[in-house]
């Protein structure tokens, strides 16, 4: 699996336009969003509010720095343990990142003068946790840390010790009074520690972290009462536990209106040109609430907009932090603070190195409320008479960053468009559904323009790099509730709020109004039956398939394969995950995976197929940590005859040579069957290797080539700042491309006749370089997406874009000759509910038997009068073979060759033949035509 924002992944997403990113998910992470209530001080709301600050330089025990000390466990792997390995996580309860990268974290024992140290990096987002994975323990069977950024090696006790926070990477040589060591930020001592801040914390168990209630107090830390012990949770906080920042009781003069305006703080570009500086007095409507999530805060637009500034916008967030919220709806405020520009930042990003397009904010607001129930202004209505049709932003020369564009221009891009309106109140009216509703994470996405790029089964689909749907929007309702809506249902009335912006899918409306959902009653493809005499293939993720997933999962899947594709033949399957799944215990069989899915296919009343795998290396094959997935050929045995070969493993390479099987003499066959295709080259480094399996269909031989390339991590999303966006990930798919297409090259070297199939998730869109590299621009393989009406090219749905990472492929002699035929099973990608985030496909296949040199065919007379006999003698050819001759394409005449291999076939010409020459033909079984001609006269 896979993606990038607006276009995919497969991650998941997830699943980013102006060139579309995948997704795999990245491959598909199992949290992808996650709700904190953050809080770093009160924001005070009415006449008497105060600013609050956070000191960016942390010294001795710093109680102004944002980044603490927020919890330990050193029970890691021990008996009972709920996880593998001690950790210790810090908080940083800042709106800004703060660079880790010469701090440290360091431990010593309860009464002990040694600190060990675990050097630090990278840096700890905003509002966002870091964890530090310590050693592990004996207790294996316990669940590896959900986190991990950084990782030492410290054996931490599991009852009591002590750990400092260190802005520097030198070793403490203290045992006493530590907290007033320069350089150290934060420091908890528990369990008998002989130093603390305050009285050292409660003991803790094998089963119990020391948790820092959150927010920190402004002044007098205490060990003893700002830490409580419970079951550890790496990597989540929970915020609202500590003690909040006392209201001064002085009221101030009634504030006034200042001079600057929401619009001059948005400016006409894309960053505030008053960013960093303070603002007084900014006056606007609060248009709506944020109350959860990791950026909690209100929005504020002008009642009216002043028409000299036409490209700024009238509106902006303010950010609360945790302090509670007591502006409400249609309130005409005063807002003073910190103007910032605030960047999303998923781990290992800066806001250097993040793709992601900044939101305006005014940050430790001071709110003042002068009135109440004021109309909100209008919601600007979005739609094709108002976006423009080109999505991305072109940056000025010499940078591909579009927020150095310093005037937008609302009319040449969408993504100035929406700069433009950037936290304005907007509206869709009748919204037609385009990405499904997916209830964990609050999230749907919709088309402001019904008839982009529509789907017949209306999605919206990528149709280029350059041509990403400008009329897609995320919808984030506020109360994060979102109906399991499925493509092509429809948000009935009218959809609006706050024009915001997320990392998974670019624009977004956070909505305080939702749509009804009407439901278009969208049903899940089933294939159209196949011939006798047609092999079918197909090929399905099924997304990261482990023995510990329910029941249920596996019956699903079980019905898409025996209902929705008519038990195929053969089918290439990805993301196989070894027999103890995500435990990175150095499991790599998957045979127990593979006979829970034998069971459940043949419990809904499929065939008894079998599977051909090859277990990877452990660890060398990238996907979910510890799950070891890999590509497998399952097959039905009643059907197709799997040649098996022995010999395959993991790092031994299959090679291709001429068959010496009578009847299968000169087809290609494998030196091991299953075998991996250079499972050494570097292409494949912490990638899946593929696999190709070598089968007979009635006489016919097929190779079979599984695959499941890398995954777009690491691409720029289309949805950002950076356009074109780079999409590194693209440069090892070509490197596995090239080295595919070697294999494909070599099987036909040996028989150009051959009948080769490529089935799996190849993370990459039809018109991708790599896809085109792998089909030699369809001269080697046809890409049997391609064959597809352009607007049914699709077999995945990420960020609300319809497209295609999965591909079924054909050598071109099959596809030439009409012998192949294809469907996409939507059976997952645009449904609310979802047994995989793929939808598998399947391709209908005449394999073409292998044809041999013929004999000699030589008539024994050359002219001819209708009614007499033509005699054609016969030399060369295989005994026992059956010879058929055609005039002019009718069978005429068929005999048997004899033992020597020669024989004679006779024929008489029709009374009716037309005078003149006639061709007529002459061939075996499976062999090419002689052809010669016989001249009919009167």
């Amino acid at each position: 699996m896979s993606a990038t924002p607006a276009q995919s992944s497969s991650a998941p997403s997830a699943p980013s336009a102006a060139q579309p990113p995948s997704l795999e998910p990245p491959a598909h992470p199992t949290v992808r969003r996650r709700s904190l209530a953050i809080a770093v001080a009160s924001v005070l709301v009415g006449t008497g509010a105060l600013p609050f600050a956070l000191s960016g330089t942390a010294q001795a025990v710093d109680q102004t720095s944002p980044v603490v000390l927020s919890e330990v466990f050193g029970g890691g792997g021990n008996t009972g343990a709920p996880y593998r390995n001690d950790f210790i996580e810090l908080y940083n309860s800042s709106d800004q990142p703060v660079d880790l990268s010469s701090w440290s974290v360091q431990y010593a024992s309860t009464s002990g003068t040694t600190w060990q140290r675990t050097p630090l990096t990278g840096s700890i987002a905003p509002r966002s946790t870091y964890v530090i994975q310590q050693a592990a323990g004996a207790n294996t069977a316990a669940a590896p840390l959900p986190k991990v950024d950084a990782t030492g090696t410290i054996a931490m006790s599991g009852t009591g010790a002590k750990v400092a926070l260190v802005n520097n990477q030198t070793a403490l040589t203290c045992g006493a009074s530590c907290a007033s060591v320069p350089g150290v930020v934060d420091l908890v001592g528990w369990g008998g520690a002989t130093d603390s801040v305050g009285a050292p914390a409660a003991a803790t168990t094998n089963t119990t972290s020391l948790a820092r209630r959150l927010p920190t107090a402004p002044t007098g830390w205490d060990n003893a009462t700002d830490y409580q012990t419970g079951a550890p949770t790496p990597g989540t906080v929970t915020v609202g536990t500590g003690t909040p920042t006392p209201t001064p009781s002085t009221p101030t003069p009634t504030p006034t209106a200042g001079s600057t305006t929401i619009q001059d703080i948005q400016g006409p570009g894309f960053v505030s040109p008053l960013k960093g500086e303070t603002v007084s007095g900014v006056a606007g409507i609060v248009t709506g609430l944020r109350t959860t999530g990791t950026t909690k805060g209100f929005w504020i637009q002008q009642p009216t907009k002043d028409p000299a500034k036409a490209n700024a916008s009238t509106a902006v967030f303010v950010y609360t932090a945790s302090a509670p919220i007591t502006a409400n709806v249609g309130d005409s405020v005063l807002v003073s603070g910190t103007v910032s520009d605030y960047y999303p930042l998923s781990s290992g990003e800066t806001v250097a190195t993040t793709s992601n397009l900044s939101m305006t904010e005014i940050t430790k607001p001071v709110v003042n409320v002068l009135s109440s129930g004021n109309p909100v202004p209008a919601a600007l209505v979005l739609g094709p008479q108002n976006i423009p049709s080109t999505y991305a932003a072109t940056p000025p020369a010499g940078t591909k960053n579009i927020e150095a564009i310093t005037s937008v221009d609302p009319t040449r891009s969408a993504q100035e468009f929406y700069e433009s309106h950037e936290g304005e109140l907007v509206r869709v009216d009748d919204a037609r559904v385009v990405g499904p509703g997916k209830t964990q994470y609050g999230e749907i996405y919709v088309t402001a323009k019904p008839d982009e790029l529509r789907t017949p089964r209306g999605g919206t689909y990528l149709k280029s790099y350059a041509e990403t749907p400008t009329g897609r929007l995320l919808v984030m309702p506020t109360d994060g509730k979102v109906p399991p809506a499925n493509v092509g249902d429809v948000l009935s009335g009218t959809t609006s709020g706050p024009l915001d912006w997320s990392t998974y899918g670019g624009y977004t409306i956070a909505a305080t109004t939702l749509g009804a959902r009407v439901d278009n009653g969208l049903q899940h493809t089933v294939v159209d039956p196949a011939a006798a005499d047609q092999l079918t293939v197909a090929t399905y993720n099924v997304e990261n398939l482990a023995p510990s997933d329910p029941a249920t999962k596996y019956a699903a899947l079980a019905q898409g394969i025996v209902t929705n594709l008519r038990s195929p033949d053969v089918v290439t399957v990805e993301e196989i995950q070894d027999d103890t799944g995500a435990t990175n215990d150095g499991t790599v069989s998957s045979r127990a995976t593979e006979a829970k899915l034998l069971a459940a296919i043949a419990a809904a009343g499929g065939p008894a197929y079998k599977f051909a795998v090859i277990d990877p290396v452990d660890g060398q094959d990238g996907g979910q940590p510890g799950g070891n997935i890999r590509v497998g050929l399952m097959y039905n045995p009643a059907r197709v005859t799997f040649v098996a070969k022995p010999g395959g493993n993991a790092t031994t390479a299959v090679t291709v040579s001429a068959d010496t099987t009578p009847g299968l003499e000169g087809t290609p066959t494998l030196s091991t069957s299953p075998g991996r295709v250079d499972p050494t080259n570097p292409a494949w480094t912490s990638s899946r290797k593929p696999l190709a399996g070598e089968f007979v269909f009635r006489g016919a031989k097929v190779i079979v080539v599984a695959n499941h390339f890398a995954s777009k991590g690491g691409d720029q999303s289309a949805d950002g700042r950076f356009q074109p966006p780079t999409r590194a990930s693209e440069v090892q798919r070509m490197e596995q491309a090239t080295a595919l297409r070697a294999f494909v090259e070599q099987v036909k070297a040996v028989d150009p006749q051959a009948n080769v199939v490529l089935g799996g998730d190849f993370n990459d869109y039809q018109f991708s370089p790599s896809m085109t590299t792998l089909t030699r621009d369809g001269a080697l393989l046809t890409d049997l997406m391609n064959t597809l009406p352009e607007n049914q090219r699709y077999s995945y749905v990420f960020n609300g874009i319809s497209q295609t990472l999965d591909h079924m492929m054909t050598s071109t002699n099959l596809t030439a000759a009409g012998r192949a035929s294809y469907q996409v099973a939507h059976i997952n990608a645009e449904f609310a509910v979802q047994n995989s985030d793929h939808d598998p496909q399947v391709a209908r296949i005449r394999p073409l038997l292998h044809l041999y040199a013929p004999g000699s065919a030589t008539p024994a007379q050359t002219t001819r009068k209708p009614g007499q006999q033509l005699v054609i003698n016969l030399a060369g050819w295989k005994p026992g073979d059956t010879i058929t001759v055609r005039l002019d394409d009718a069978v005429v005449a068929t005999t048997t060759i004899a033992a020597d291999g020669t024989g004679v076939a006779k024929f008489r010409i029709p009374t009716g033949a037309a005078l003149g020459t006639h061709q007529v033909s002459v061939s075996g079984v499976q062999t090419l035509p002689v052809r010669s001609t016989v001249v009919v006269r009167r």
